[in-house]
């Protein structure tokens, strides 16, 4: 019974250790959430007032914004009230000015007023005046004004009638004696002083090659080289058997010149295929340019005129390349300054004048093959376009008798350019008309629509025609060539067969990056 009584009470005894402790377990749990709990709430109140913090800081940032904007605004406003403010007192200064103008303009209308009432009184004065002394001098000499008027015209014209008659048969006695000797006289010393070379100078020009080697490298594979150097310049080709040479073969002197450039840069350098040629062509062009403007200067400067409008100077150097007869027109045009200019000085006339439209008096020819006209009917339009004087482009004009001349120095004109021209070997016939139908042909196929560049090749028994490939399609190739065939044919007078070469080349170019 004891041993019972004291299970049960150390049962009892361990069941309230038990609960004691886990009472105290329990309370600590709930004092560390409660820890926690605060903790969070506490966190959670920080983070708001940070959250607050920093929207009040963006607020105050966007309103310094806005404030600084509305600052720039304002001084902005004001610049503009005080540059409208500046303007109203010059519009009020050019105000008060203008009055003032107007006011002495009233008071000097008023004097002139007053002025014209005054010598209007003093010319009635002086009308009464003089119809008092014609009455008198009518009533003394018996005949009346208009009468006494009639009879001294009469006796006027007659002493000078009478005058004009001796004076005219008087200088046209010396004139017919001394005319033939003086103009002999002068046109003889002119020639004598001028000294010049007769050079003719061809269509044809041969470029010289290091070896025959090089000439399989400029025809290239399968011709692409050739052909692509004939396409960009526009100049015929001939490599024959001729060692050490090729033969440049074409009517235009400038594309002439051209090739000759590329080519001769080409075998310098070694580098021939299609790309390069292009590259080198259009250099050559640049080059054909800068030649042009230095011979135009040189020649203004032989002949010692100066304030040349720079599209003359170009014109003139242009007419380098130009050859009338065989005769090279820059060389014929100095020539016929420098006779002008003597002849001029020997008949006391206007030696600048002169002298400036002996050189300009051929530049028509520098563009007469791109305008319809008289090459001097073109070159007197041209001068007067430029700035030269009427006088100067009437010369011009004149020299081959498409206009009458209006100055002595103009008269000159054809005289001087006659003297150059009929000097012995200084011309050739058949070159001039040669040429003109080589730049026929080509006009002809530059006038069909869609052709973009047109060559005379062969001596003018070839004509190659390159079209513009997104116009003109492979179909519409054989209908240009026939048409432009039958158009030759029915215009244009040749010996021989002429063959007409059609190339339409596509190119799609882009550089990768």
């Amino acid at each position: 019974m004891e041993l019972l009584l004291a299970f049960a009470l150390g049962s009892g005894i361990g069941m309230t250790g038990f609960w004691i402790f886990n009472r105290i377990k329990i309370g600590g749990y709930e004092s560390i959430a409660s820890r926690i709990l605060e903790k969070a709430e506490q966190e959670a109140a920080n983070s708001k007032r940070s959250n607050e913090l920093i929207f009040r800081q963006k607020q105050l940032e966007q309103h310094g914004e806005i404030e600084k904007i509305r600052q720039d605004e304002r001084r902005k406003i004001q610049r503009e009230e005080e540059r409208l403010q500046q303007r109203q007192d010059k519009l009020e200064t050019r105000l008060s000015l203008c009055d003032k103008k107007l006011s002495d303009v009233e008071r000097r209308e008023t004097a002139l007023l007053s002025l014209k009432t005054q010598l209007e009184n003093e010319k009635q004065e002086i009308n009464n005046s003089r119809t008092r002394i014609t009455f008198e001098l009518e009533k003394l000499s018996g005949i009346g004004a208009m009468e006494a008027r009639t009879i001294l015209i009469q006796q006027m014209q007659n002493d000078i009638k009478t005058d004009a008659a001796n004076m005219i048969r008087r200088l046209k006695s010396e004139t017919e004696e001394n005319a033939d000797k003086e103009a002999s006289r002068i046109i003889a010393t002119a020639i004598n002083r001028m000294a010049v070379s007769c050079v003719s100078e061809g269509t044809v020009n041969t470029v010289a090659l290091p070896n025959d080697e090089m000439k399989g490298r400029i025809i290239g594979r399968e011709g692409r080289n050739i052909r692509a150097l004939e396409h960009e310049t526009g100049v015929n080709f001939i490599i024959d058997d001729t060692p050490g040479a090729i033969v440049l073969s074409c009517y235009d002197s400038i594309r002439l010149q051209i090739a000759k450039i590329a080519l001769t840069e080409l075998i310098a350098d070694g580098r021939i295929y299609p790309t390069r040629i292009e590259e080198i062509v259009e250099k050559a062009k640049q080059t054909i340019k800068k030649r042009i403007k230095e011979h135009g200067e040189d020649a203004a400067l032989s002949a010692g005129i100066m304030n040349l409008h720079p599209e003359i100077i170009t014109l003139l150097g242009k007419l380098k390349f130009r050859f009338s007869y065989s005769q090279n027109v820059l060389e014929h045009s100095l020539e016929v300054c420098h006779l002008m200019g003597m002849i001029a000085a020997e008949l006391g006339l206007d030696v600048r004048m002169a002298k400036r439209i002996g050189l300009l008096h051929d530049m028509g020819k520098a563009v007469s093959h791109e305008m319809e006209g008289a090459h001097a009917v073109i070159g007197h339009d041209l001068a007067l376009k430029y700035g030269e004087t009427k006088e100067v482009a009437n010369g011009i004009g004149c020299h081959h008798h498409e206009m009458d001349p209006i100055t002595i120095e103009g008269s000159l004109c054809s005289a001087a350019d006659a003297i150059s021209a009929a000097r012995p070997g200084a011309r050739i016939g058949a070159v001039e008309e040669y040429i003109k139908r080589l730049r026929q042909l080509e006009e002809m196929a530059l006038a069909i629509p869609g052709v973009d560049k047109a060559y005379a090749m062969q001596s003018g028994r070839e004509v190659r025609v390159i079209v513009q490939p997104g116009t003109i399609d492979d179909d519409g190739l054989v209908i240009l060539v026939r048409e432009l065939t039958k158009r030759i044919e029915r215009e244009l007078d040749y010996p021989g067969k002429i063959k007409v070469t059609a190339i339409r080349e596509k190119r799609v170019t882009e550089y990768a990056v």
